[in-house]
């Protein structure tokens, strides 16, 4: 089995909804919100699949303007993690930042998530603030995160060899059409 990336298309709405349910419960984005995010392709957005065997089994986008990239979604299904695919997505959407100019790059993550979190921070992430309450219903906080993009895109000099245990943890930015552009990292898309 070879897991391979491309980019999302319209055909992937229903496979995308299905792990985005499973992974984020009343907290998941719906198929309107999915596919007004694909709409924005690829003026503003990126979007990506990864599929195995012919199967969607995990997915990214980022929001990129005026200098700035945000994270806005990670996921791959629990039966994939471990295997690197979150890691690659994550890979996949800083090269893509850093085509499109971006000098930094900002993404949320629910503190309940350390999953997500340590693939963050072995991506060179810092944390630079909270969102109180910023998830809902769940009303759980986000850590908000930002790494500078100096067009080094390897993980950071603190992670050790084979200690991507977040590789796959969910992580979910800001929710489309939201003004503040911020990116929320679900503690279960990554997950």
């Amino acid at each position: 089995m070879s897991t391979r990336l491309r980019q999302m298309t319209d055909a992937d709405l229903d496979n995308v909804l299905g792990l985005e349910l499973a992974l984020f419960g009343e907290e998941a984005w719906s198929w309107q919100m999915l596919a007004g995010e694909l709409g924005q392709q690829p003026a503003s957005r990126y979007y990506l699949v990864a599929e195995d065997d012919g199967a969607v089994v995990g997915y990214a986008g980022l929001l990129a303007a005026a200098g700035q990239a945000d994270v806005l979604t990670i996921a791959v299904a629990a039966p994939h993690w471990g295997q690197g695919i979150g890691s690659r997505l994550l890979a996949c959407l800083l090269e893509e930042a850093v085509r499109r100019g971006c000098t930094e790059v900002f993404l949320e993550v629910r503190a309940d998530n350390a999953r997500a979190q340590r693939l963050y921070r072995w991506w060179g992430f810092d944390d630079v603030g909270i969102r109180p309450g910023y998830y809902q219903p769940s009303g759980m906080d986000a850590i908000v995160m930002r790494r500078d993009l100096d067009g080094v895109l390897r993980p950071g000099p603190a992670a050790e060899p084979g200690s991507h245990g977040g590789q796959e943890a969910g992580a979910r930015g800001g929710r489309p059409g939201s003004a503040d552009g911020a990116v929320e990292t679900d503690g279960g898309e990554a997950t």
